[in-house]
């Protein structure tokens, strides 16, 4: 029955060990194809496997480094907001500022950075950091009374959270 065998290579050889002296060629041929097709279908199910995951760490890398170039700029953009704050009414100047801050924040959340809005929201931990309180009749209980940095958020992540006055 050697003969028989000549057409089955590898390490099939070993998974085909009941070769009987009826089986035809053609019978050998079949089982060997089928062994075969198995082995093609793992191969292609593991590499399915390994694609996805791959995609998913390259997306969360870029995530992260979206992440840490934002948090690394949020300072320069507080700069910002401070110097227009401190900018006399009317400078011509501060507009140009203005122009280049709105191109900023523009740029932000089309990568999809957002602010997140605390002024008047009620106080959550998740999004706000408590400086200080304040008693403030016009205001309900554990409202944000003011905020003295913005905070903001990247695809659910808090990049900062706004650091708030909250009215008692």
């Amino acid at each position: 029955m050697q003969e028989d065998t000549k057409y089955i290579e590898g390490e099939v050889v070993d998974e085909i060990t009941e070769i009987n002296d009826a089986e035809t060629d053609i019978e050998i041929l079949i089982r060997t194809n089928a062994l075969y097709a198995e082995k093609i279908k793992a191969q292609a199910a593991e590499f399915q496997n390994f694609r996805n995951r791959t995609t998913k760490e390259m997306s969360h890398m870029y995530d992260k480094g979206v992440a840490e170039v934002v948090s690394a700029l949020l300072p320069i953009i507080d700069n910002f907001a401070l110097a227009l704050k401190n900018a006399p009414p009317g400078d011509g100047f501060a507009a140009g500022v203005v122009m280049i801050q709105n191109q900023i924040f523009g740029t932000l959340e089309n990568i999809g950075v957002t602010k997140i809005e605390a002024a008047g929201q009620p106080f959550d931990t998740k999004f706000h950091a408590a400086v200080s309180h304040i008693e403030d009749k016009n205001l309900p209980e554990n409202t944000v009374a003011q905020v003295l940095q913005d905070g903001y958020i990247y695809k659910e992540n808090i990049l900062r959270h706004a650091m708030v006055v909250v009215a008692n």
